[in-house]
């Protein structure tokens, strides 16, 4: 009798266990898969962080450590070069000649979802680091803007330049 009931829990350990592994399987095959452009988005990643790893600089580098720390041990490689690949995205379109301070909350903002933002609030908090120009970028939450994302962000980056134009700053 306990064996039967033990053999029928070994069961749906296993079978659990093998459905959550291939659920990230999965998941990382559909990441492999070209866009439309021919590209998967690992493979923009990965050219990403490639074409900008000369422009990092050891305080930003620290940054990215401090705003990964909450990411278990586990999958913290794995989100550091995610969010690294949008920074150094984001700093390829502005011809950043290194990453900046700016560049790199900019593109930990666009790389995160909404819930990981109150982290990073209160880090910049503690840093002493002003939020306001900043604000466009949280109402773009990861369930917003994933599909066009770009095109909002021009919109939204040249109504700010706009504003500050008019108010003189």
């Amino acid at each position: 009798m306990i064996d039967d009931i033990l053999i029928i829990f070994w069961g749906f350990l296993m079978i659990s266990l093998m459905g959550i592994g291939g659920y990230f399987m999965f998941r990382k095959f559909l990441k492999q898969l070209p866009k439309e452009d021919g590209h998967s988005n690992m493979e923009w990643e990965e050219y990403y962080v490639n074409n900008t790893s000369h422009l990092w600089q050891e305080t930003e580098k620290s940054l990215l450590e401090e705003l990964v720390s909450p990411v278990p041990e586990l999958f913290r490689d794995v989100a550091r070069h995610k969010i690294a690949g949008k920074i150094g995205e984001i700093a390829l379109k502005k011809e950043n000649r290194h990453i900046t301070q700016d560049t790199l909350i900019e593109g930990y903002i666009l790389a995160t979802p909404k819930r990981d933002h109150k982290f990073l609030r209160k880090k910049l908090k503690e840093k002493e680091i002003d939020v306001e120009p900043y604000e466009h970028l949280f109402e773009l939450s990861r369930s917003n803007y994933a599909d066009n994302w770009k095109s909002r962000y021009k919109k939204m980056s040249s109504e700010k330049v706009n504003s500050l134009k008019n108010t003189g700053k």
